[in-house]
């Protein structure tokens, strides 16, 4: 079987948004499933309003809907919400990122989609859970970051917490949830009955720190900011070199003694300040500074070179740019075109878990462009789907979303 057709004939119905929710429904779809997104008529899915933007489309949107099919109905209306539980009846799988309360009160809460669907795996990705402490909070990634400690962790000694540039709680969410789906799905065949998950940016946050949190509870304590350091060995850590930075990974002391012999620092190994991990820890900037005098000296491939030979962890600390042009990753091919649409020369990043990278790059569809297909699929007339689809208000591109 093909990476592809690994899900074939299943459906997912995404009432999510943003990130987390989207990219765990684009994994079902990049391997097979009919994933049909439903948004707001008109402006759809928040994200397609934040740039940047490949030519009329947002960058944010594009990565992590393709493959999908888009309904635009309105859930404020009562032929809309009844709409939407037809689509559920035909479905095995929703994933929604309504704000604790929300579907309940909109009549497309689990209940009411059990009811039309027995057998359904509900997924809920909400921000802080349903419980009294975290129902009324709101939640990005950034807010998330700040409150699970991973900003106080993050940046340099002295300075201000940092967030994480790329979006790990949420692509994180959007992973569990995924796995938590595929889990569900074996325990639904095995029970005949429907499956109810959650999965929550508090989470995946705290788990994306499991050990951290686990030396916490261990010794009281916890690591601060350290820059490019690392709290459990050293050097471990970026240097400075004539042209470029380098990281360097030292995690055994046969290492550390390679690295001094590599660089000329021969009198280090036996030095009492840094003759085990826990001694080079205790003096770390003082062992830093002493590295970072030598490399100093010569550009970044000299040193990388040195390095290699001596079978010592090191590489470039590149730009994103960089990493992009590298030879190397041309060479995994995790980057490629999509198929033609409505984006000229659109390209597409594949999921990590597509070796042969033969998933389909369907481009994100337009708000609405499935609508009136999808709705006839769930057995409504022309009539019916006449009172659904509303008229479509242009994309904006907002400069007020978070």
């Amino acid at each position: 079987m093909e990476f592809q057709e690994t899900y074939a004939g299943l459906r997912v119905l995404d009432l999510s948004e943003n990130i987390a929710g989207p990219l765990a429904c684009l994994i079902f779809a990049d391997m097979g499933a009919d994933v049909v997104k439903i948004e707001r008529p008109g402006l759809g899915d928040s994200t397609r309003s934040l740039p940047p933007f490949w030519g009329p489309e947002a960058t944010v949107f594009q990565t992590v809907n393709r493959n999908k099919r888009s309904a635009a109905i309105d859930l404020k209306s009562d032929h809309g919400r009844a709409a939407v539980l037809r689509l559920v009846a035909t479905a095995d799988v929703v994933v929604e990122s309504f704000r604790p309360g929300v579907a309940d009160r909109l009549g497309l809460g689990f209940e009411h989609m059990q009811a039309v669907k027995p057998d359904l795996v509900h997924v809920s990705v909400n921000a802080f859970g349903t419980g009294p402490l975290g129902h009324d909070r709101p939640g990005y990634d950034a807010l998330v970051q700040a409150f699970t400690g991973i900003m106080a962790m993050t940046g340099e000694p002295g300075g201000s917490p940092v967030r994480a540039a790329p979006s790990i709680i949420d692509i994180s969410t959007g992973l569990w949830a995924a796995l938590a789906v595929q889990a569900a799905l074996v325990r639904r065949d095995a029970t005949g009955e429907s499956q109810r998950v959650e999965s929550t940016l508090i989470d995946s946050g705290l788990f994306l720190q499991c050990h951290q949190v686990i030396g916490l509870l261990a010794t009281g304590s916890f690591p601060g900011p350290l820059g490019s350091a690392a709290p459990s060995a050293a050097p471990y850590q970026a240097f400075e070199s004539l042209d470029q930075p380098i990281m360097i990974a030292t995690s055994t002391d046969r290492m550390f003694r390679n690295l001094c012999l590599a660089l000329g620092l021969d009198d280090l190994v036996d030095d009492p300040r840094f003759r085990t991990m826990p001694d080079r820890i205790a003096h770390r900037d003082e062992l830093a500074s002493l590295i970072q005098r030598v490399l100093s000296t010569e550009k970044a491939d000299h040193w990388l070179s040195v390095l290699q030979e001596a079978g010592i962890p090191a590489g470039p600390v590149n730009d994103l740019a960089q990493a992009v042009a590298h030879p190397l990753t041309r060479e995994r091919r995790l980057i490629a075109p999509a198929e033609p649409g409505r984006v000229d020369s659109l390209q597409q990043v594949h999921l990590p878990m597509d070796l042969a990278r033969t998933a389909p790059r369907r481009q994100a569809p337009a708000v609405g462009e499935h609508t009136t297909e999808v709705l006839q699929e769930a057995g409504l007339t022309d009539d019916d789907i006449e009172l659904i689809v509303a008229p479509h208000e242009p994309v904006t591109r907002g400069t007020d979303q978070p």
